[in-house]
């Protein structure tokens, strides 16, 4: 049985790793802080599916702590590598709350999400102090792409 972590330490946010990330895969950072996920979410009292990118392939980004997304992943995200899939459980005081998002996720509602952290960047026009960053971050983007072409070549 997978180990669950406790994000918030009053139960508000479970995450379960299902895949394990490459040992030297990147996190987000403050200098990498727009991340490229795959997901699908599901209410927890009847695991309907109300979300996912997996339907259609697409990859959704955004900015980590910018509250761009529920309190639930800006936090969860932080912890994650890239080629991670983890499952998040999320309160509804780290979701929607009590006003939900209509129609399809209702007031107070437990989300359950599986999330797979596909890429970590910088912003876009932000400058990378020096060539050594450059050349870290060609490094990791190599690594990224290795391990996109081998996460496929193993899904043939």
């Amino acid at each position: 049985m997978a180990e669950v972590a406790d994000l918030t330490g009053d139960g508000g946010v479970l995450k379960t790793v299902v895949r394990k990330a490459k040992d030297d895969a990147i996190a987000p950072t403050d200098s990498l802080p727009l991340v490229d996920v795959h997901y699908e979410g599901t209410l927890a009292e009847n695991g309907e599916v109300f979300d996912t990118t997996h339907e259609d392939n697409s990859i959704f980004s955004f900015e980590i702590g910018q509250g761009a997304v529920i309190k639930a992943w800006d936090i969860a995200l932080r912890t994650m590598k890239v080629g991670e899939v983890a499952k998040i459980t999320c309160k509804p005081e780290y979701a929607y709350g009590s006003a939900g998002s209509p129609p399809e996720i209702p007031p107070n509602a437990t989300l359950i999400f599986e999330v797979e952290l596909v890429a970590c960047r910088p912003r876009k026009g932000s400058s990378l102090g020096s060539v050594s960053d450059e050349k870290a971050r060609l490094e990791e983007l190599k690594k990224q792409r290795e391990l996109a072409a081998a996460t496929k070549e193993e899904e043939k």
